[in-house]
């Protein structure tokens, strides 16, 4: 599989990011060889009550359950303009459940996370393939069949993609059971540290986005 694409702008705000947390007093929760989506669907399974996702992460989708009042809050034009998540927006637009979400994205292809996809599998047809089929096990499972409802070149194509189809699973299914450490998530009302925020906020140019946040926190 390719690469995932990681822009070049991130990498050097995370450093600063990490230090403007630690002085507000925000909590980070993370897992060596894990990524965030696992650690959010660790944390969403552990989830007593209904859960907001906020993210502009469609792997996420995968987790929208309207039993358990999971959902996504999804940023169409920044975090001021989100668009609710929930299983019947993942039907309407995919044609899928959340919990098909995976598969479809997985068939599909996403650059994003580095998947190619199943080469002529496009969003419409992976849907149309997981509603015969049910799943993922179920279209592979078809494959091997001759009297399943398969057109030859769907055939061929998911035959010839099987090594792909074992493995990336694993890069696009969201984790549940990670291993995370002990941490307090409750949100400060000020910061814990005024003095290291003011002096982040005037060496980065912070501005109006921590002015919002501080505001936020004391509301």
């Amino acid at each position: 599989m390719d690469r995932e694409e990681v822009p070049d702008t991130l990498s050097p705000q995370v450093p600063v990011i990490d230090e403007v947390l630690d002085a507000l007093g925000i909590a980070r929760v993370g897992a060596a060889d894990y990524e965030a989506d696992d650690v959010i669907g660790t944390l969403t399974g552990r989830a007593a009550g209904p859960v907001d996702i906020v993210t502009g992460d469609r792997d996420l989708f995968q987790l929208v359950d309207d039993e358990r009042g999971v959902r996504v809050l999804y940023p169409v034009k920044g975090v001021g303009t989100l668009q609710l998540v929930d299983e019947s927006y993942v039907r309407e637009k995919y044609g899928v459940t959340g919990r098909g979400y995976a598969d479809l994205a997985l068939l599909r292809g996403d650059p994003s996370d580095g998947l190619p996809g199943v080469p002529g599998v496009g969003e419409k047809t992976a849907a149309k393939l997981l509603a015969a089929h049910g799943d993922l096990a179920g279209i592979m499972a078809a494959v091997d069949d001759p009297a399943a409802k398969l057109t030859p070149a769907q055939r061929k194509r998911l035959a010839e993609a099987r090594a792909y189809v074992e493995v990336a699973p694993k890069v696009v299914r969201v984790a549940s059971d990670v291993a995370l450490p002990a941490f307090d998530p409750a949100l400060p009302r000020s910061p814990r540290d005024p003095g290291a925020v003011a002096a982040l906020a005037e060496r980065w140019g912070l501005g109006g986005s921590l002015r919002r946040l501080l505001s936020t926190l004391e509301e």
